[in-house]
C-alpha cells in the first residue's frame, strides 16, 4: 500500500521507517527539508518538502494512489486542514490525524476522522497510574457510547468462571492481561490472581458494573 505522511518529526520518522520495514511505499512532507535527517540514511521512500495541503505538493507525493494518509505535524490546525483534503477531495480511504486538543479531536471523530490525541492520551494514563481508584476509559468510541475500562474484581470472584462474573455485571470482559499478556477470554477462562479486566460498558451501567465486581460474589456455587 502506499501511505502519505505529513509531518517528519520524531512520529512522522518513526510511523515512515516502521511502514518502509513493512514494505510499503511511503511519501513524507515536510516543510523543512532538514526533517528529512530523521528517516536515516537507509530509508527509501519519498520526501516531499512543502506544506502537507497544498495540491500540487500532495499531487507530488502520490496522493491520488494513496491508500493511506496521515497528518502527524505540531499543529492541530494543520493536521485538520491535510486530513480533511485528503479525505473529502482525494478520497483517500484510511485517514489519520493528530490533535493535541482534546475538545477538537472529539469532534473530529464523529466527522468520520480518526484521530490520535496525544494529550488526552498521555492525560489518561497518568490518571490510571495516580488515581487507579478513579480510572477514565481507556477508548471510547467515537459516538461517545461505548467505553473500555478496567475493572479491577473482588478477591472472593477469584477461582470463578469469567462467564460467572459477566453474566453478575451485565456486560462482556473484552480482554484481560495475564502475566503480562492481552488474553481474550473463552468461556472456561476462570479468574486467576493477579488478572487485570477490561470490560466494554456505556456510561449508564459502568458504576455499577465496578460496583457489583468489586464486591463479594452471591454465594460460592458453579465457581
Amino acid at each position: 500500500m502506499h501511505v502519505v505522511i505529513m509531518g517528519c518529526g520524531r512520529v512522522g520518522a518513526a510511523l515512515a521507517q516502521n511502514l518502509a520495514a513493512l514494505d510499503h511505499s511511503v511519501a513524507v512532507i515536510d516543510q523543512n527539508p532538514e526533517a528529512f535527517r530523521r528517516l536515516g540514511p537507509d530509508f527509501d521512500g519519498q520526501s516531499v518538502t512543502g506544506v502537507g495541503y497544498d495540491r500540487a505538493v500532495l499531487t507530488e507525493s502520490g496522493i491520488n494512489r494513496a491508500d493511506a494518509f496521515a497528518a502527524v505535524s505540531s499543529g492541530d490546525n494543520s493536521n485538520i486542514i491535510a486530513a480533511r483534503v485528503a479525505r473529502e477531495v482525494y478520497h483517500v480511504g484510511t485517514v489519520v490525524a493528530r490533535i493535541y486538543d482534546s475538545q477538537r479531536a472529539s469532534v473530529y471523530e464523529r466527522l468520520g476522522i480518526p484521530t490520535v490525541a496525544t494529550v488526552r492520551w498521555t492525560a489518561d494514563r497518568f490518571m490510571r497510574h495516580l488515581l487507579p481508584a478513579e480510572q477514565t476509559p481507556l477508548w471510547r468510541d467515537p459516538t461517545a457510547s461505548v467505553s473500555l475500562v478496567e475493572v479491577r474484581p473482588h478477591q472472593e470472584w477469584i477461582g470463578s468462571r469469567l462467564s460467572r462474573l459477566e453474566a453478575a455485571v451485565g456486560t462482556r470482559v473484552a480482554y484481560l492481561m495475564r502475566f503480562g499478556y492481552g488474553t481474550l477470554p473463552t468461556d472456561s477462562t476462570v479468574l486467576q490472581d493477579g488478572d487485570q479486566l477490561f470490560m466494554l460498558v456505556t456510561d449508564d451501567i459502568v458504576d455499577t458494573v465496578r460496583a457489583v465486581a468489586g464486591s463479594a460474589p452471591e454465594g460460592q456455587a458453579d465457581r
